[in-house]
C-alpha cells in the first residue's frame, strides 16, 4: 500500500510540475523554461553520479544568466517547492483519513492510539478525567522573522490546496477533472504573477495581521474538530457511558505586539492595538457563527417548549435590549432564533466599541454590548441546556457545541498576549524612580539582598509610591506598558494577557522589579482587603550560565513571603520560560539540551518543595538548533515528572505556516501536541519512572565534551566569525524584508553575542552547514566511547529506552540530512581569506563526518532517517532542486559583494539573491 500511496504522491507532484512548466512557457518564455529544465535535470543526474564536465556546464549556465532571467529561474524553483509542500501535506492528510476509514488503530499520536494504550493498561475513566482536567496546551505565536512567505502568497497556496483536493474524488468525470485542472493552473499562474518577496519591511501591525491569518484560515475550523475527535475516541475506547467529559484545554498565546525585547518598534500603543485587533477578529467570527446558528436553530415553540431558565433569560434580554430588531414580534414563535438575534445585536455593539476605540481610545461605548465573554458563553450554554431539555440533545451537541468550544477557547481576547522586555530596562526604571523620591535611594549600588528587601517592602505598602514629576523617557515608556495592560484588561478581557516575560533574568530582584512597576499601575499589591495580583511573571533563562543558576534564583524568589502572597493571589502558578536559541548559540546543542533538561527538573522539584504549581514555557524555534523538532516527541522527551498537564511553547516563522496554514494539518498538529502532553502528564495519576542515574552521568560527560568542542570552534578559533559572515548570506538576510525586529543587537558588532539566534541558525542553514544542530555531538560521542564495546551497548540502550536521548539524536539526524558538506564547500569561494576559511571548513567537515558515523552507529541505522522513511523520502526529493538554488545564490553573492562593480551593477544582483534566500528557506521547510 505504501508503494501505491507514494505513487499517488509522485503523480500529484508531477501534475504540479507539468502545470508549472506550462505557466512558465506561456508567461516567462521558452528561454526561462529551458534554463529551469536544464538545471533541474542536470543536478538530478549529478546526485546520481558525479560528472565534472556536466557540473562545469551547469556552472557556466548559471554564470551566463542575466539578473532578470536569474529572478525567473529562482522563482520557478521556489514555486515548485511551495507546490510540493502542498502535495505532501494533502497526501499525508489523505493517508490519515484512509486509516480512519479502515476502522483499525490509528497513527501514533492520534487520540485513538493514546486512549487505547491507557485502556489496555488499566487506566480507569476517573483517572483519564483527572489528567484531562489538568490539561492546558498553549502554543504562542511569535513574529520572529523566519517566515519568508507573504500572507497573500499563503492565501493563494491555500486555494491551490483546496482545489487540488477536489481531484481525489473518484466520482469525477473526464470533463470535471479537466475543469479542476484548469482552475489549478489558473491558481499557479496567479502565484507566478504574485510577488513572493515583500517590497517593504513589515510593520508590527502587519505581523499582528499575519498571526491572525492562521485563525481565520484554519484554526476556527480546526479547534472544534480537535475536541470532536477526542470525544469520538473516548466513546470508541471507553464507551458512550464512561462519564468522561472533555474540557477546553486549548489556549493560544501571542508575542506579536507584546515582545519589545530588542524591537524598538513595539510601543505601548502597539500593545493596545494588538489586543484590540485580536478582539475584532474573534468578534467577527462569533457574528458569523451566531448568524449561521440563527438559520439552523429554527425550532417552533408550537412544537417544543424551551426550559424555564431560557425563557426567563429571553424575557430579560427583550426588556434590556429592545432595539435588537426593527420588529418587536420578530421570530415570536421561534425563541432560539429570537435569542440569537439579540445575541448578534449585542455582539455588533461589542464590535462597534472595539472599532471605535481603535480610532479614538476615549470613544464612548454601547451599554448593550456584552460586558465580557462570560455572559456570551452563558447565553450559549442556556440555549444548549434548553435544547437538551426537550429532547434535542443531538442538535445541541452539533454546531452549537462547536461554538461553545470556540467561545471557551478564545473568549473575547482570541489569544493571551505575552509582554516581553529585557531585565535591564526594569532595573533602570526602578533606579530612576527611586533616585527622585523625597528620600532618594541609590538602587544601583544595593546588593541583591538589599534590593529584594526594598522591593518587597514597596510592593506590600497599601499606599503606592508617588511618581516623580520628572522621569526619563525610557522610564515613562516602561511604566506606560503596565498602564496599557491594566486598561486592556478592563476594556477587552481580564484574560487579554498571558505572562510578562523577563528576558535575561539573572537574579530574583529582576522579577520583583517588574512586580513593583506593575503595582504602580494597580496590577498588583496589597489593600485593606489583602493581597491582589493581576499579573503573572515568567522569568526567562537563556544562556548556559543562566540555566546553571536557575535553582538559586528561583529559590531566592520563592522564599520571599510577599512574592508568595502575590503568587497565591494570582492562582499559585509560577511560569518559568526556558530559552533554547541563545543557550544553543552560546554552548552548542549538547550543552543546551542537557542544561535545559536539568533546569526543568530543578524548577519542578523546587515548585513542589514550596507547594506551587509550575508551568514550563519552552522558547522553541523552527530548527533543531533552536529547540525545534516534532512536537509530540519533544514533549515526551521532557524529564519524567516535570509535565503536570500544562505546557506552553513558542511557534514562529515557517513553523506557523507549515502547521497552521491548512485546517486539515492544524487538526493533526494540535492533536499530536495534545496527545504528547496527555502521555507526558501520566505522572498526575501514578508515580513516574525515574531516569537511570547512569544515563545522567553519561549525559553530563557528553555535554561537557560537546560544549568544549563547540566553544573551541566558535569562541577560540581565529577568524571563525569572519568565516560565518563570508560563507553564508547572513548579512544579506538582514536586507530581506521579513520581520520588524533588527537581526543584530548592535549593527556594527560581528560578535557571536551580538547576532541574534535566528539569523545565526538561518545563515548556517542557507549555506547547508546546519552547524548549530549537530556540531560537537560526534566529538563528544567519540571521546566517551573510545574503543569500548560495552559503552557502545550502553549508548544504544539509552537511545532505545530514554526518550530525551532518542529525540536528541533523531533531531540531529534530520539536520545532518539537510546539511550538505559538498555544497557548503562551494561557499568557500566567497571567503576573503581562503586558507583560513579552508582550515575552518575542514574542521567542520571532519566533525560532520564524525557525528554522522557515531549517530548512525548508536541508532543502529545504515542511513540517516532510516526510522522515518517518509521524512527521508521528502527531503531526498528536495535535494536536487535545492542544489541549483545554492549555486545561483553563491554566484549572486559574489557579484553583490564585488566592490569592483558599480553600485548600480551590484544592486541588480540583489533581487535574485534575496529571492534565492526565500527559495532555499521554502525548500528546506525549517530555517530559523
Amino acid at each position: 500500500m505504501a508503494g501505491m500511496s507514494d505513487k499517488q504522491l509522485r503523480a500529484r507532484v508531477r501534475l504540479f510540475g507539468d502545470l508549472l512548466g506550462k505557466v512558465l512557457q506561456e508567461q516567462a518564455g521558452s528561454e526561462v523554461l529551458e534554463a529551469v529544465e536544464t538545471l533541474r535535470r542536470g543536478y538530478i543526474s549529478l546526485r546520481k553520479s558525479n560528472n565534472g564536465r556536466k557540473r562545469q556546464q551547469l556552472t557556466r549556465l548559471i554564470e551566463a544568466l542575466d539578473a532578470e532571467t536569474a529572478v525567473h529561474v529562482v522563482r520557478a524553483f521556489s514555486l515548485y517547492f511551495s507546490l510540493v509542500n502542498i502535495a505532501e501535506e494533502a497526501f499525508q492528510h489523505r493517508e490519515r483519513r484512509r486509516q480512519v476509514r479502515t476502522g483499525g488503530p490509528l497513527w501514533t499520536g492520534s487520540f485513538d492510539r493514546v486512549l487505547r494504550e491507557y485502556y489496555s493498561q488499566g487506566i480507569e475513566p476517573a483517572q483519564v478525567q483527572k489528567v484531562l482536567d489538568r490539561l492546558v496546551y498553549s502554543p504562542v505565536f511569535t513574529a520572529h522573522p523566519t517566515e519568508a512567505k507573504r500572507r497573500t502568497v499563503m492565501e493563494n497556496l491555500r486555494r491551490a490546496f483546496v482545489i487540488s483536493e477536489q481531484l481525489n474524488d473518484p466520482r469525477l468525470g473526464k470533463e470535471e477533472r479537466l475543469n479542476i485542472t484548469r482552475q489549478l493552473e489558473a491558481e499557479i499562474q496567479i502565484l507566478w504573477k504574485t510577488d513572493e518577496v515583500r517590497t517593504q519591511k513589515p510593520q508590527v501591525r502587519d505581523e499582528i495581521k499575519n498571526g491572525l491569518f492562521y485563525f481565520r484560515e484554519s484554526l476556527f475550523d480546526a479547534v472544534p474538530e480537535v475536541y470532536r475527535n477526542m470525544e469520538k475516541a473516548i466513546r470508541r475506547t471507553y464507551g458512550p457511558d464512561s462519564g468522561i467529559k472533555v474540557p477546553d484545554f486549548l489556549q493560544f498565546g501571542s508575542w506579536i505586539g507584546g515582545d519589545r525585547d530588542g524591537n524598538p518598534n513595539v510601543k505601548p500603543e502597539t500593545t493596545a492595538m494588538a489586543v484590540r485587533l485580536h478582539q475584532r477578529e474573534i468578534l467577527r467570527e462569533y457574528l458569523r457563527l451566531v448568524t449561521e446558528l440563527s438559520h439552523v436553530l429554527t425550532q417552533s415553540r408550537l412544537l417544543c417548549e424551551p426550559n424555564e431558565a431560557f425563557l426567563e433569560g429571553l424575557a430579560r434580554d427583550e426588556q434590556e435590549h429592545p432595539a435588537f430588531g426593527t420588529k418587536s414580534d420578530r421570530f415570536l414563535y421561534e425563541p432560539y432564533r429570537r435569542k440569537l438575534y439579540i445575541m448578534r445585536f449585542r455582539l455588533y455593539q461589542n464590535l462597534h466599541n472595539v472599532e471605535a476605540r481603535m480610532e479614538d481610545p476615549e470613544a464612548p461605548v454601547s451599554e448593550h454590548a456584552y460586558p465580557s465573554e462570560r455572559e456570551f458563553i452563558a447565553d450559549l450554554n442556556q440555549i444548549h441546556d434548553s435544547l437538551r431539555s426537550h429532547g434535542d440533545e443531538v442538535v445541541a451537541n452539533a454546531q452549537l457545541k462547536d461554538v461553545i468550544h470556540l467561545a471557551k477557547t478564545f473568549g473575547f481576547y482570541l489569544m493571551h498576549l505575552d509582554v516581553r522586555q529585557e531585565s535591564t530596562r526594569h532595573s533602570k526604571a526602578v533606579a530612576d524612580l527611586l533616585s527622585k523620591q523625597m528620600q532618594p535611594v541609590d538602587y544601583a549600588s544595593l546588593s541583591e539582598s538589599e534590593r529584594l528587601e526594598l522591593l518587597a517592602d514597596l510592593v506590600s505598602r497599601e499606599n503606592r509610591l508617588p511618581l516623580p514629576e520628572s522621569i526619563a523617557e525610557e522610564t515613562t515608556e516602561t511604566l506606560e506598558v503596565f498602564r496599557v495592560m491594566a486598561q486592556m484588561r478592563e476594556e477587552v478581557s481580564p484574560d487579554a494577557f498571558g505572562t510578562y516575560v523577563i528576558s535575561m533574568t539573572h537574579a530574583a530582584s529582576h522579577v520583583l522589579e517588574v512586580m513593583f512597576l506593575a503595582s504602580l499601575a494597580g496590577l498588583a499589591g496589597r489593600t485593606e482587603e489583602g493581597w491582589f495580583c493581576n499579573l503573572r511573571i515568567s522569568p526567562l533563562f537563556e544562556t548556559i550560565e543562566d540555566l546553571e543558576h536557575i535553582e538559586p534564583v528561583m529559590r531566592n524568589l520563592l522564599s520571599i513571603p510577599g512574592y508568595r502572597e502575590l503568587l497565591k493571589a494570582s492562582g499559585e502558578l509560577q511560569e518559568v520560560m526556558l530559552g533554547y536559541s541563545d543557550s544553543c548559540k552560546d554552548g552548542g546543542i549538547l550543552a543546551s539540551a542537557w542544561n535545559l533538561y536539568q533546569a526543568q527538573q530543578q524548577v519542578t522539584a523546587l515548585a513542589g518543595e514550596f507547594g506551587v504549581e509550575c508551568r514550563l514555557f519552552h522558547g522553541r524555534g523552527g530548527t533543531v538548533g533552536r529547540g525545534g523538532g516534532p512536537t509530540h516527541e519533544a514533549i515526551l522527551a521532557q524529564p519524567a515528572g516535570t509535565v503536570h498537564g500544562q505546557i506552553k511553547f513558542t511557534e514562529q516563522g515557517e513553523v506557523l505556516s507549515n502547521k497552521y496554514s491548512n485546517s486539515e494539518t492544524a487538526v493533526y498538529e494540535l492533536t499530536m501536541g495534545v496527545t504528547g502532553l496527555f502521555k507526558a502528564s501520566r505522572c498526575i495519576i501514578e508515580p513516574p519512572k525515574p531516569d537511570a542515574p547512569e544515563y545522567h552521568q553519561v549525559m553530563q560527560e557528553l555535554s561537557r565534551a560537546g560544549e568544549d568542542a563547540f566553544r573551541d570552534l566558535t569562541d577560540r578559533t581565529e577568524g571563525f566569525l569572519d568565516y560565518f559572515y563570508e560563507v553564508s548570506p547572513v548579512s544579506e538576510i538582514g536586507l530581506l524584508k521579513i520581520g520588524s525586529r533588527p537581526s543584530h543587537r548592535s549593527k556594527q558588532d560581528r560578535s557571536k553575542d551580538s547576532i541574534r539566534a535566528i539569523p545565526w541558525v538561518f545563515g548556517w542553514a542557507q549555506s547547508r552547514h546546519t552547524l548549530p544542530a549537530w556540531f560537537g555531538i560526534g566529538t563528544a560521542l567519540g571521546n566517551w566511547l573510545g574503543n569500548d564495546p560495552e559503552r557502545m551497548r550502553q549508548l544504544r540502550h539509552m537511545y532505545q529506552e530514554w526518550p530525551f536521548f532518542r529525540a536528541l539524536l533523531s533531531n540531529s539526524q534530520m539536520s545532518l540530512f539537510k546539511a550538505d558538506m559538498g555544497i557548503a564547500g562551494e561557499y568557500l569561494d566567497l571567503a576573503q581569506h581562503p586558507e583560513s576559511a579552508r582550515s575552518i571548513y575542514e574542521r567542520i567537515r571532519g566533525e560532520y563526518d564524525r557525528t554522522l558515523k557515531r549517530v548512525l552507529s548508536v541508532a543502529e541505522l545504515k542511513e540517516l532517517l532510516g526510522e522515518t522513511p517518509t521524512l527521508q523520502l521528502s527531503l531526498s526529493r528536495r535535494n536536487p532542486y535545492l542544489d541549483p538554488l545554492n549555486h545561483i545564490q553563491i554566484t549572486m553573492l559574489k557579484r553583490y559583494r564585488n566592490e569592483a562593480l558599480s553600485e548600480e551593477e551590484r544592486e541588480a544582483w540583489l533581487d535574485p539573491l534575496l529571492r534565492s534566500i526565500n527559495a532555499i528557506a521554502t525548500g528546506m521547510r525549517n530555517t530559523g
